[in-house]
């Protein structure tokens, strides 16, 4: 990795990002001033966000926004609150949010933001006092036409909310368009909060397709069963397909015949029971031995760099539908792309969230609201088009799914580059 980036930057996941972006970019005929450009970001923001907490003492947090190019238009890209938030995780997620953005023709580029903090040991007020001052902090940056934020890990459309509330408050009036994944009353979509999952499955759908294997034939094992997991599983269940396994972080689920998703999210929706223990729907398994069931796809649903080097060559699907951002580390795509195994990149698999936010965009400044249905076709006709577009590139080129997705964004994005030159 170059010496010349921010000490910050040096994080794993960043590190991936550039090497996938290399990889992709030695097919290319890109300036290598370009060239340079692209693997950093145009732009970051660090900063402090004090908080006062219920006790009355004020407690300092570290927020991020980064915006990797603006080129296409105003950037997009999800908040995300956890504690292991860093510039280089952030600005990783910019870079892949770019590529995605451009390879599904949306008019924007690459955002992400976060703070580094845990949300589930902060009150209701805590939560709402933390999200307002970063967006206080990072206000300059924001705006429908600048910079359109949306949820990610740690964060919901209450807290999407209070993002549109304190904008609005700052300008002195009403703005629904600085903030995607909001509340149906304040200018949210329908179909938004189910939107990347239902995008993993019209991929997924697409992959069985074009290899003429039936849904009701298939086996699916979906490792991660947040918002992503949840609906991908629900909505493959919904068209006939066998869930065998499914995680959260704590562990998983095995049942070898199927497992009941409905009443498992029944169950969830009562309590909040961690999903190895309800055994009465199938036996815990541990997520690494549930990345190895016999199964025809397999979904990473959860975190990065879960199909690595050590267990690459012992994964026992067909397909591999990347839902989480990052799953799958350098080497293993290597193992993967010998074992003959199809791996569908999580910048065109999970492209259905920023798709729909997209939708919710367009809405809000027309003013008009669409029906849910036209949502999920529209979705449906821009994911699967892409899906197949990448496909033959891929066999075309006679390259991974990767990197002909990494190459149909990375053109995209330098083309209007050198359409608008370089100023000044």
């Amino acid at each position: 990795m170059s010496t010349d980036f921010p000490p910050e930057l040096n994080h794993p996941t960043f590190r991936l990002a550039v090497a996938q972006f290399d990889q992709a970019a030695r097919h290319m005929n890109l300036d290598p001033g370009l060239l340079e450009r692209l693997k950093t970001p145009q732009r970051s923001l660090c900063v402090s966000v004090p908080v006062r907490m219920d006790n009355g003492q004020v407690q300092i947090f570290r927020g991020y926004r980064v915006h990797h190019d603006l080129a296409r238009g105003p950037t997009k890209g999800g908040i995300r609150y956890h504690p292991e938030v860093n510039l280089g995780e952030v600005a990783a997620l910019a870079m892949w949010m770019t590529w995605k953005t451009a390879l599904t023709g949306l008019p924007f580029g690459g955002a992400k933001g976060g703070v580094a903090v845990n949300p589930s040991l902060l009150s209701p007020g805590e939560l709402e006092r933390l999200t307002r001052r970063y967006i206080a902090e990072i206000f300059p940056l924001l705006g429908p036409d600048k910079d359109i934020p949306a949820p990610d890990i740690g964060t919901n459309q209450q807290v999407m909310a209070w993002v549109m509330d304190t904008y609005s408050q700052q300008v002195g009036f009403s703005v629904r368009g600085v903030v995607t994944g909001k509340p149906i009353s304040i200018g949210g979509s329908l179909g938004r909060e189910e939107a990347t999952g239902r995008g993993v499955v019209d991929v997924t759908l697409e992959v069985l397709r074009h290899f003429r294997l039936p849904i009701s034939d298939t086996t699916v094992v979906i490792q991660g069963f947040g918002n992503v997991g949840s609906h991908t599983a629900r909505i493959l269940y919904q068209e006939g397909g066998k869930i065998l396994a499914i995680s959260d972080q704590l562990g998983g689920l095995y049942n070898q015949n199927g497992l009941d998703i409905p009443g498992i999210l029944s169950h969830l929706a009562a309590g909040s029971a961690p999903i190895p223990s309800l055994t009465k729907f199938g036996e815990p398994i541990s997520n690494e031995d549930l990345l190895m069931l016999p199964c025809h796809v397999l979904i990473p649903a959860a975190v990065a760099e879960q199909v690595t080097v050590k267990n690459a060559s012992r994964l026992q699907c067909q397909y591999i539908v990347e839902a989480a951002n990052g799953p799958t580390s350098l080497e293993a795509d290597t193992i993967l792309k010998e074992r003959g195994i199809l791996v569908v990149p999580d910048i065109l698999a999970n492209a259905g969230g920023v798709i729909v936010s997209y939708f919710e965009w367009v809405q809000d400044a027309q003013r008009f609201s669409w029906k849910e249905s036209d949502i999920h076709t529209r979705l449906k006709n821009i994911i699967t088009a892409a899906f197949h577009r990448i496909l033959n590139h891929a066999k075309e080129k006679k390259q991974t799914m990767r990197t002909a997705a990494l190459i149909a964004g990375i053109e995209e994005v330098a083309q209007a580059h050198e359409c608008r030159g370089l100023y000044p």
